[in-house]
Protein backbone atom coordinates (compact mmCIF):
# COMPACT_ATOMS: atom_id res chain seq x y z
CA UNK A 1 0.00 0.00 0.00
CA UNK A 2 2.82 2.40 0.58
CA UNK A 3 3.90 1.51 -2.75
CA UNK A 4 0.82 3.15 -4.20
CA UNK A 5 0.68 5.96 -2.20
CA UNK A 6 4.48 6.62 -3.29
CA UNK A 7 3.37 6.64 -7.27
CA UNK A 8 0.63 8.44 -6.70
CA UNK A 9 2.70 11.16 -4.79
CA UNK A 10 5.32 11.24 -7.57
CA UNK A 11 2.47 11.25 -10.11
CA UNK A 12 1.18 14.35 -8.68
CA UNK A 13 4.83 15.99 -7.86
CA UNK A 14 5.28 15.19 -12.42
CA UNK A 15 2.11 17.40 -12.93
CA UNK A 16 3.37 20.47 -11.03
CA UNK A 17 6.08 20.43 -13.19
CA UNK A 18 4.06 19.79 -16.37
CA UNK A 19 1.91 22.78 -15.50
CA UNK A 20 4.98 25.19 -14.94
CA UNK A 21 6.05 23.89 -18.63
CA UNK A 22 2.69 24.53 -19.77
CA UNK A 23 2.76 28.03 -18.64
CA UNK A 24 6.43 28.63 -19.23
CA UNK A 25 5.62 27.92 -22.90
CA UNK A 26 2.46 29.63 -23.31
CA UNK A 27 4.46 32.84 -22.25
CA UNK A 28 7.21 32.40 -24.67
CA UNK A 29 4.08 31.67 -27.36
CA UNK A 30 2.71 34.93 -26.17
CA UNK A 31 5.81 36.84 -26.43
CA UNK A 32 6.74 35.38 -29.89
CA UNK A 33 9.76 33.46 -28.49
CA UNK A 34 9.13 30.52 -30.48
CA UNK A 35 6.93 29.76 -32.99
CA UNK A 36 3.89 27.36 -32.77
CA UNK A 37 5.12 26.66 -36.97
CA UNK A 38 8.15 24.57 -35.21
CA UNK A 39 6.89 21.36 -35.52
CA UNK A 40 8.75 20.09 -32.02
CA UNK A 41 6.81 23.05 -30.62
CA UNK A 42 2.97 22.24 -31.94
CA UNK A 43 3.61 18.82 -30.55
CA UNK A 44 5.30 19.82 -27.15
CA UNK A 45 2.32 22.65 -26.72
CA UNK A 46 -0.30 19.95 -28.10
CA UNK A 47 0.85 17.21 -25.37
CA UNK A 48 1.15 20.11 -22.41
CA UNK A 49 -2.45 21.20 -23.65
CA UNK A 50 -4.01 17.86 -23.69
CA UNK A 51 -2.69 17.22 -20.49
CA UNK A 52 -3.72 20.56 -18.78
CA UNK A 53 -6.48 21.82 -19.69
CA UNK A 54 -8.85 18.48 -18.03
CA UNK A 55 -7.55 20.09 -14.69
CA UNK A 56 -7.59 23.61 -15.91
CA UNK A 57 -10.65 24.68 -17.73
CA UNK A 58 -13.40 23.84 -15.01
CA UNK A 59 -11.14 26.35 -13.04
CA UNK A 60 -11.10 29.20 -15.71
CA UNK A 61 -15.06 28.89 -15.62
CA UNK A 62 -14.78 29.62 -11.71
CA UNK A 63 -12.46 32.12 -11.90
CA UNK A 64 -12.95 36.02 -12.86
CA UNK A 65 -11.39 37.22 -15.71
CA UNK A 66 -8.34 39.10 -14.88
CA UNK A 67 -7.54 40.99 -18.14
CA UNK A 68 -5.59 37.91 -19.44
CA UNK A 69 -3.77 36.60 -16.01
CA UNK A 70 -4.68 33.01 -15.93
CA UNK A 71 -4.45 31.91 -12.06
CA UNK A 72 -5.87 28.58 -13.01
CA UNK A 73 -1.96 27.22 -13.06
CA UNK A 74 -1.03 28.34 -9.65
CA UNK A 75 -5.15 27.33 -8.08
CA UNK A 76 -4.20 23.45 -9.23
CA UNK A 77 -0.44 23.77 -8.25
CA UNK A 78 -1.71 24.61 -4.64
CA UNK A 79 -3.85 22.26 -4.87
CA UNK A 80 -1.86 19.15 -5.63
CA UNK A 81 0.80 20.64 -3.03
CA UNK A 82 -1.85 20.36 -0.30
CA UNK A 83 -3.30 16.88 -1.02
CA UNK A 84 0.90 15.71 -1.17
CA UNK A 85 1.11 17.62 2.28
CA UNK A 86 -1.95 15.63 3.35
CA UNK A 87 -0.57 12.04 2.23
CA UNK A 88 2.83 13.00 4.44
CA UNK A 89 1.10 14.21 7.11
CA UNK A 90 -1.93 10.71 7.42
CA UNK A 91 1.26 8.93 7.60
CA UNK A 92 0.86 7.67 3.86
CA UNK A 93 4.43 8.62 2.79
CA UNK A 94 7.51 8.74 4.46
Amino acid sequence: MQSFFMLIDTILGLYVWILIASAILSWLVAFNVVNTRNRAVYVIGDFLYRVTEPVLAPLRRILPNLGGLDLSPIIVILIIFFIRNLMREYGLLF
